[in-house]
């Protein structure tokens, strides 16, 4: 393999490409569409897991989503040296293996404790897919289709949080929870054997030495820190569990940041970050990613919570939003090999700006009419958006830094993500329990599904009685909860409008052609 001049890429798309990106695509889809898939589940999980017919609590049930997420973090940091170690090809194989023997066995678990254990195995195979498929993605497709390769990759981004709810409603009504989980494994036995064929060996370099100071530092700083925030809606943020966690977490991270600069090899490079077009479109896609997958968690749970639709409704009714960016991304990969990402990126920010400012308005009653275009509009900003944010931070890097650059930036997606989530969560639990009427609401409701219904105590029936009645005590708590909902918009928005600064600083000139004798593109790996 040598670098002893830019490769020549053909301009168009070709086959040897495409079949490269299907193998990325299919793991990215099974990877990012499990973990909404499972969120579906949980109130399924409290009660097939039910001991002694009381319903098991919410907060276990949730740490099948809580334990793959940290098992996702924890392994991600290790992706770049693994690459360079061992060869992508090799690597993602044996990520997808991972995943699905962790998917079969969730399948096979008798308790929550158990199906716990199973889902940390599969978070470390599906932590090492979508950091290991955008670097042979990027190495296969050169800078000049990168953008539409990036596209491609942004498919199952929508898939997970569009298509998850939809599918893990209807196997859960139509067969049984653990489809969600069977399902994975003949996809990923299909994806194996199409990886063995469809990717070309790698030249790994093993000469680089593991930086296990770092690990030791990096992998569990950046669990610690996600699962403090993660309990901030549950806990609060000045409770005990959360301060000590995210302490302990960042404390871990600081220390790191200080040690990656010694080590000739560190686990993150994070010198990386001198590359000026990579820094600001991590900033951008940090702020961006916190903004839009936050507020994206509002919806569903709106449609449910205020308005009553099933699970599969509203992963059908979010599917507006899928639609839009299906339009523009497209567009905006081609377009991203065209011309500056700074010209691009501004104009499909205005659109998730506007539809985010528009969903602050929307209350119990709210046309669907209203809600849909509103959905759709953000769609196609968001299809404008992310993948040229995310080809922008990989088109400049070297080589040798494409798979430290992907680990980074994953991470940074995952934080992001993490904290947006956080962040919206609390703001809305904030605000329902701000208000007596959904605090009584929710208690009564939750007396109901006991098993014996346990009836209204005599504070909660007093309660209804001064506001008139059941009928207008439920009006004006269903009132509040949707008040509550336009409040968090509000704060989603504000966050949508501060990634407009990062976006500006993109580049909107031309970036200069790679260098002969520079290694400065990616080596096609086919």
């Amino acid at each position: 393999m040598s670098t002893s001049a830019a490769p020549e890429y053909p301009e168009e798309i070709d086959g040897a490409v495409l079949k490269v990106a299907g193998v990325v695509v299919l793991g990215a889809i099974m990877s990012i569409l499990d973990i909404t898939v499972v969120n579906v589940a949980l109130p399924t999980f409290q009660r097939v897991f039910a001991d002694g017919g009381d319903p098991v609590a919410y907060s276990t049930v949730a740490w099948t989503v809580t334990a793959y997420t940290l098992s996702l973090a924890t392994v991600i940091p290790l992706t770049g040296w693994a690459a360079d170690r061992f060869g992508t090809k090799r690597l993602y194989i044996l990520a997808i293996l991972l995943f699905t023997i962790g998917s079969a066995l969730c399948a096979t678990a008798g308790s929550i404790e158990v199906l716990i254990g199973f889902r940390v195995l599969q978070g470390l195979g599906g932590g090492m897919l979508m950091p290991l498929g955008m670097t042979i993605l990027t190495h296969a497709a050169g800078p000049k289709r990168m953008g539409r390769l990036m596209a491609i990759l942004g498919v199952p981004m929508l898939l997970g949080p569009i298509g998850g709810p939809i599918l893990g409603g209807y196997l859960i009504e139509h067969a049984s929870w653990h489809w969600i989980f069977l399902i994975n494994v003949p996809i990923g036995i299909f994806a194996m054997v199409y990886a063995w064929f469809a990717l070309e060996n790698d030249s790994p370099t093993p000469s680089e030495s593991f930086d296990f100071v770092g690990m030791l530092m990096m992998s569990p700083g950046l669990a610690l820190f996600l699962f403090g925030v993660s309990s901030i809606p549950t806990d609060g943020v000045g409770s005990t569990k959360v301060l000590v966690t995210g302490i302990i977490g960042l404390a871990l991270i600081a220390l790191f940041i200080r040690h990656t600069f010694k080590p000739k090899h560190p686990l993150l490079d994070l010198r990386l970050f001198k590359n000026k077009l990579l820094s600001m479109s991590t900033i951008t896609m940090f702020l961006f990613v916190a903004a839009f997958f936050g507020g994206l968690l509002l919806v569903p749970t709106y449609f449910q919570a205020v308005r009553g639709e099933s699970t599969f409704d509203s992963g059908l009714l979010v599917a507006a939003q899928g639609i839009g960016a299906m339009i523009t991304m497209p567009l905006a990969g081609s377009l991203v090999d065209k011309m500056p990402v700074g010209r691009i990126v501004p104009f499909g920010l205005v659109g998730i700006i506007v539809g985010m400012f528009m969903l602050t308005q929307i209350d119990e009653s709210t046309s669907y009419w209203y809600i849909l275009p509103v959905l759709f509009l953000m769609g196609l900003g968001m299809g404008g958006t992310m993948m040229p944010i995310m080809t922008s931070a990989l088109k400049t890097l070297k080589h040798h830094e494409i798979a430290r650059g992907s680990t980074l930036i994953n991470i940074v997606q995952q934080i992001g993500s993490s904290v947006g989530v956080a962040v919206m969560s609390t703001v809305l639990t904030d605000r329902q329990k701000a208000s007596h009427y959904v605090q009584i609401g929710q208690a009564v409701q939750e007396r109901a599904q006991h098993k014996p219904p346990l009836p209204p105590t005599t504070e909660q029936m007093h309660a209804i009685a001064q506001a008139g009645g059941q009928k207008q005590f439920m009006a004006h708590a269903l009132h509040d909860l949707a008040g509550s909902f336009g409040t968090t918009f509000w704060v989603a928005a504000v966050l949508c409008l501060l990634t407009v600064i990062p976006a500006l600083m993109l580049p909107r000139k031309p970036l200069p052609e790679p260098v002969a004798g520079e290694d400065a593109a990616p080596i096609m790996m086919h």
